[in-house]
């Protein structure tokens, strides 16, 4: 029975999305999925031939920008060369991470440094990079990458858990503080991507996970990013959990 209710979306074409972390995975699907409906994108990443590549698959609504987020002057330049490029930004999309599992006794306390370095404080550096452009508009969207890890404490990767519980902090705490000017705020938190983050680096490997319903692909999860940005504007997505049909968490 109609119920007389319209189901509403808001188009993405002409938005300018800032994704990091694009040269591969979740990153890169998202960018050729934002890039199919008509969106201007700044893609960066430490990996200049990827990029370049992806650019190039893109098209001239792409710019390449090969970084080291966890350089504050890289981060700056970023956004600093978005404004100059496209004149705005309307999405940014924190998707850069590193993934360490394994145990706290045999752990490298340096590289657990390294992975919060990049997964939480470049996070939160491309966040207030970001922030005075989406006030003085009065509206923007801010995704980050979290994950299930975020969610539940996973005992095998925990420093990596620590990391995403923190990221789920600082989304929920941040969504807050700029709702008042328009700006959206939301985790997209996938459990088993099948990815090179993961050492799946085949399309044929891909495929074995998938149909073992035990991973999800990189382009599931961008088509989930894309679903929570086209809410139409009183709709905030706070936390988007998605998760292959088989795994046991």
């Amino acid at each position: 029975m109609d119920n007389g209710i319209t189901i509403q979306s808001q188009s993405l074409a002409g938005k300018v999305v800032i994704i990091t972390g694009a040269s591969s995975g979740i990153g890169a699907a998202t960018a050729r999925a934002m890039s199919r409906l008509g969106c201007k994108l700044t893609l960066a990443a430490r990996s200049a031939d990827k990029l370049a590549a992806l650019a190039s698959e893109i098209g001239s609504d792409a710019l390449a920008l090969p970084m080291d987020l966890t350089i504050p002057a890289d981060v700056k330049r970023m956004v600093a060369q978005t404004l100059e490029r496209f004149g705005r930004v309307d999405v940014l999309l924190a998707n850069a991470g590193v993934y360490i599992p394994g145990q706290i006794a045999d752990g490298d306390p340096d590289a657990w440094a390294n992975l919060i370095n990049v997964n939480v404080t470049a996070a939160m550096r491309c966040v207030h990079a970001v922030l005075p452009h989406m006030l003085a508009q009065k509206s923007g969207d801010i995704l980050v990458t979290s994950s299930i890890s975020g969610h539940i404490d996973i005992h095998w990767e925990p420093i990596y858990s620590a990391s995403k519980h923190a990221v789920q902090t600082f989304v929920h705490t941040l969504r807050r503080q700029v709702a008042p000017a328009g700006i959206r705020v939301g985790s997209i938190a996938p459990g088993m991507v099948a990815n090179e983050l993961w050492g799946i680096n085949t399309p044929a490997e891909v495929d074995q996970w998938v149909e073992k319903h035990a991973s999800l692909r990189s382009e599931d999860v961008a088509q989930a990013i894309i679903f929570m940005l086209a809410q139409p504007p009183h709709v905030t997505i706070r936390d988007l959990v998605m998760l292959p049909q088989n795994q046991d968490l």
